[in-house]
């Protein structure tokens, strides 16, 4: 999104609950419709005076039935285009040679695109392996297997060859796409400029980490028992685990230089280089897309509490409603600490700084600035203010010592005139194996404060009103 509207261009956006988009930096750079391309009547009007859609789409996270998912909305999407007079469709789909025996999943990501054609409108179709940046979940799996495993116990899938590209790269194509009339109509094959085997990408990516690990090939370990094990030790579920391993068997690389001649200005870059584009995102909080962002449904998936993963890191959310206007729940939030203290387990978390302290942090002890007022660079105990939306957002990134990067996030989104919901976010990126362990050794006393923190924060603004 932001690439296209640097590049001049006017978007609009199709989503199934608009107000996701809340916070996205371009929201209010583009038009948003409301619509789902399982709902074939809900998305003409998305379609109106559109020159190219990118149908960026996949039902993988919706279970077994995913395939004809994916083609159904695939589909509705062409349908709609041709109706409304769209020119061409750009669709990022799955690396693999359809003349060999492919997985459900590849073959599925091939067939959308076919499905994509049946309409008449010209697609230009991508085709990558994995992608290594934010929002891939074939990268995530690798990274967290990488992470959180010393010693792997690994199938044959891998010393499958596979060419992985930098997620910088697929959006160099995708945006150049729409200048270049001769993709039109063609399936593109990308990749970056690296072939490698999984093992290659997993030791690759343990080194730029500092991490050591050793991978034990068992050649009777199954896409089953795969599916179960990374299911165990990742935050993917066997579901959609079990559909990416079965891809991991297929060799996916890059068959033919089409890519070269049609986008010769594009310089794929080598796994090295995009895997540490990829961790200085994490390192600088920047991610700005995660797998774990995805509806499985049109009804949506808020939930009070949510723990998930997403790259790398470990999202807790609570989400609280009260009856006061937003900018009164943002004052609330955006005076904790200093004097004031932490509102909920205050011994607990003086005992924290103390223990900090000990080992040679920072602990408490350097207060706050100013008792009401916070500006991006502000210490404020032990965290370091990192951004203030006035009114709206306060994250606060952790400087005691933890074995990883923590980030404690506080929003104010209203509901009403004189209504509010808070929506308490802490992010955690553990390093190895014992950042995992201290993350869920400590989480009882996490949970236990951290939602005495939301509760204690909604009434501290409910008393002031």
């Amino acid at each position: 999104m932001p690439r296209l509207l640097s590049a001049g261009h006017r978007v609009r956006c199709l989503a199934r609950d608009p107000e996701r988009l809340d916070g996205r930096p371009w929201r209010n750079d583009v038009e948003v419709v409301q619509g789902d391309l399982l709902d074939a009547a809900s998305i003409g009007r998305a379609m109106e005076g559109i020159d190219a859609v990118y149908y960026l789409v996949h039902s993988l996270a919706a279970g077994t039935a995913f395939e004809e998912r994916d083609l159904h909305a695939a589909r509705n999407c062409a349908a709609a285009a041709r109706a409304a007079g769209v020119g061409r469709i750009i669709y990022l789909g799955g690396l693999g040679n359809p003349d060999a025996a492919l997985s459900p999943h590849l073959e599925s990501r091939q067939r959308t695109g076919q499905a994509l054609r049946e309409a008449g409108v010209p697609v230009t179709e991508f085709r990558a392996a994995v992608i290594v940046g934010s929002g891939s979940l074939s990268f995530e799996m690798i990274r967290c297997l990488a992470e959180r495993l010393p010693v792997m116990v690994c199938p044959r899938w891998v010393t499958t060859r596979v060419q992985p590209i930098a997620i910088r790269n697929v959006l160099d194509y995708l945006v150049a796409s729409l200048d270049t009339d001769e993709s039109a109509g063609r399936v593109v094959e990308i990749g970056g400029a690296d072939v490698l085997t999984y093992q290659d990408m997993i030791k690759q990516y343990a080194r730029a980490r500092g991490l050591h690990r050793a991978l034990i090939r068992i050649p009777f370990l199954t896409p089953r028992l795969s599916s179960y094990w990374v299911h165990l030790v990742t935050p993917i579920p066997s579901s959609i685990a079990g559909a990416l391993i079965q891809g991991l068997v297929n060799e996916v690389v890059v068959r033919n230089g089409e890519a070269a001649q049609l986008f010769p200005d594009i310089k794929p870059m080598d796994y090295a280089s995009a895997l540490r584009l990829a961790l200085a995102k994490l390192d600088g909080n920047a991610v700005e897309t995660a797998w774990t962002d995805s509806m499985a449904s049109s009804a949506g998936d808020r939930r009070p509490v949510a723990l998930a993963s997403s790259e790398g890191m470990i999202v807790e959310r609570r989400t609280r409603s009260v009856a006061v206007p937003a900018p009164m729940l943002f004052r609330s939030f955006v005076r904790l600490g200093g004097e004031r203290g932490w509102l909920a387990y205050n011994w607990a978390w003086y005992l924290r700084g103390a223990v900090d302290r000990l080992f040679g942090g920072v602990g408490m002890r350097r207060g706050r600035r100013d008792p009401n007022d916070l500006r991006p660079g502000d210490s404020l105990d032990f965290w370091r203010v990192e951004q203030v939306v006035p009114g709206r957002m306060l994250r606060l990134r952790a400087e005691m010592k933890v074995p990883g990067r923590a980030w404690l996030q506080f929003e104010a989104r209203a509901t009403g005139e004189a209504t509010s919901e808070l929506v308490q976010t802490a992010y955690f990126a553990p390093k190895g194996l014992f950042g995992l362990l201290y993350w869920y050794v400590l989480y009882p006393m996490h949970a236990l404060i951290f939602s005495a923190l939301a509760r204690k924060v909604c009434e501290a603004a409910a008393q002031e009103r």
